[in-house]
């Protein structure tokens, strides 16, 4: 991108530092959590402000609008290329319907919630009131604005990295092809492996009745797992056997690709390259 161009994305260095002591230490713990450092700082900055907050100051700084429609397609292609290398077998239509649930909102916004950048945003005091910093709309957008920036900052192969780093394995923990629960996947996966069924634990409750909370914990072979939390018993035990399904994915190949077969998602194995950005 040109000079010229770039500067109309970004905002000016002397916007950053005013106030600042505190901003640039928000900036350093997200790039901490992201693994980038930013050549260009004022990028990142950029990307995490709001239009509520440029709205409320007379400044000349730009809000996260241009680099969040820009970090779209960049998330957007890097997941394509993910699905297209990983699943040779798997027609046009059913990559489409992976790759709409890996770049939809709700999965954005998590993976922006464990990032830190709820705590990173610029937002105006309005938004701020309005609890806009818990607004999974307004976060899954700082997301994908601090895609656009990294592409700005160092080209598309280091933002593609970073995509497949924060979304490769949550494919199976998304995607599940077979229309199995979670549970049944668990069971027939423990059955498989000669392991001890799973046992699900309530392990506590918390809240009035009208908004009860459930704890659920998992045990397969004396190893507890868990507890995670659901609005009923069903839905904690559900998400308990989500939590476990992942847990095995990521422990070893074997696991993972036998998860796979269970659930109904057929991928093909990693080629030797790609190996290094999946954590």
């Amino acid at each position: 991108m040109s000079g010229k161009g770039r500067e109309a994305l970004t905002m000016p260095l002397s916007e950053l530092t005013v106030g600042s002591s505190s901003r640039l230490f928000s900036l350093d713990n997200l790039q901490r959590s992201l693994g980038i450092h930013f050549k260009d700082i004022s990028l990142l900055q950029t990307a995490l402000t709001h239009s509520s907050s440029i709205n409320e100051q007379q400044t000349t700084a730009c809000d996260n609008e241009r680099l969040e429609f820009l970090g779209d397609s960049v998330i957007g292609l890097a997941v394509a290329d993910l699905l297209y290398r990983r699943f040779s077998r798997q027609k046009e239509g059913e990559l489409a319907r992976m790759k709409s649930v890996l770049v939809s909102e709700p999965v954005l916004a998590t993976i922006a919630e464990e990032l830190g950048i709820p705590d990173a945003l610029l937002l105006g005091r309005g938004e701020e009131a309005n609890g806009g910093r818990k607004k999974r709309a307004i976060i899954a957008d700082a997301f994908e604005a601090v895609l656009g920036a990294l592409y700005l900052d160092q080209g598309f192969d280091n933002a593609k990295q970073l995509v497949e780093r924060l979304i490769a394995h949550r494919i199976s923990d998304f995607v599940v092809g077979s229309g199995k629960d979670y549970k049944t996947i668990i069971q027939e996966f423990t059955q498989k492996r000669g392991l001890s069924l799973p046992i699900y634990t309530l392990e506590r409750t918390e809240g009035p009745d009208h908004a009860r909370r459930f704890f659920v914990s998992c045990t397969i072979q004396n190893e507890r797992f868990g507890p995670w939390e659901g609005k009923t018993r069903k839905e904690a035990e559900q998400n308990a056997a989500r939590g476990v399904f992942r847990i095995f994915h990521e422990r070893d190949s074997a696991s993972a690709r036998l998860l796979d077969h269970i659930a109904g998602i057929h991928m093909d194995p990693m080629p030797p390259e790609d190996l290094s950005v999946i954590h």
